[in-house]
Formats: C-alpha cells, sequence, structure tokens
C-alpha cells in the first residue's frame, strides 16, 4: 500500500482545512509549508505592488525560505502539494519546498484552493519547471469542498 504525505501552504487557513480533509480521507501524513517568516495581511496585499507577495511572485527567481523539512520523505511514494493560487501559479514558497526535497520517484498530485482561479495553469508551470517530476493530475477545491468531491478526484 502506498504512503501518502499531504504537504501544503496556507497563507490564510483555507488550504489547511482542505489538506485535513484530504489527509483524514486518504489516511495520509499532514506536513504545512510553514515560511520561515509568516505572512502579515499587508504581506498579502496584492492591490499593492510593493507588498511581499507581489515581489516574490513577480520574480521567478524568488524563493522564500522555508521554516521546517520533512525528514523522512523516502518513507513516501506520494506527495500531494496544496497551495492557494496566486497571480494564476503557485506561491513561489512551494518552488522552494519542491527543490528543497528529493521528490523523484514519487507520484506528485497538486492540489489548490481559490474563488475562482483555475489551477490549470499552476500545475502546468510546475509540470513544466519540475518536468523531471511525476506530475499526475491537479484540482482546485473552493473551501466547502465535500468529501465527496474530494474521493472522486482521489479515485
Amino acid at each position: 500500500m502506498s504512503k501518502i504525505l499531504v504537504s501544503y501552504f496556507s497563507a490564510s487557513g483555507v488550504t489547511k482545512d482542505v489538506a485535513s480533509k484530504i489527509a483524514n480521507i486518504t489516511g495520509g501524513d499532514l506536513f504545512e509549508i510553514e515560511p520561515a517568516y509568516k505572512y502579515t495581511n499587508e504581506d498579502l496585499n496584492w492591490n499593492n505592488a510593493n507588498s511581499r507577495s507581489s515581489v516574490e511572485m513577480n520574480n521567478p527567481s524568488s524563493r522564500p525560505e522555508v521554516k521546517n523539512k520533512v525528514s523522512n520523505l523516502s518513507d513516501y511514494d506520494t506527495v500531494l502539494i496544496g497551495f492557494p493560487v496566486w497571480w494564476d501559479l503557485a506561491p513561489r514558497i512551494i518552488n522552494t519546498f519542491i527543490e528543497e526535497n528529493t521528490l523523484e520517484n514519487k507520484k506528485i498530485y497538486v492540489f489548490a484552493t481559490s474563488g475562482g482561479s483555475s489551477v490549470i495553469n499552476s500545475f502546468n508551470t510546475l509540470k513544466n519547471t519540475y518536468s523531471n517530476l511525476n506530475f499526475v493530475s491537479a484540482k482546485r477545491f473552493a473551501s466547502n469542498v465535500s468529501n465527496s468531491d474530494i474521493i472522486g478526484w482521489i479515485i
């Protein structure tokens, strides 16, 4: 039986809630991709071109520092990576997570939270950036996702 890691970055708590539901349904282990420096409301103000999130997203080589590491990644053969959609992409901290961990030979599933943005561009960008990795599929979930929606995607 495969062992699943449900990793996620959540700035406001929405992605954390979805990740917790996914981990509960799959029996996977939950891992928070935590920034070394927590984002404030001002940092997340996408209307401000000088906010931390805007500056990071406007710089494709930006790699925000991650506070914690997965100590036993070799135990998992399936890794789910969750995040809120920012600027139609994965937040740059997701790139940091991918680059700091050995994900070769693992099945990678992406899930995103968004009020309306698609996960397709985020998923395709990650697949193209990390073409050596096995990205399987992606799904966008709203904050009120039902267990049956999650099960339908997982199956």
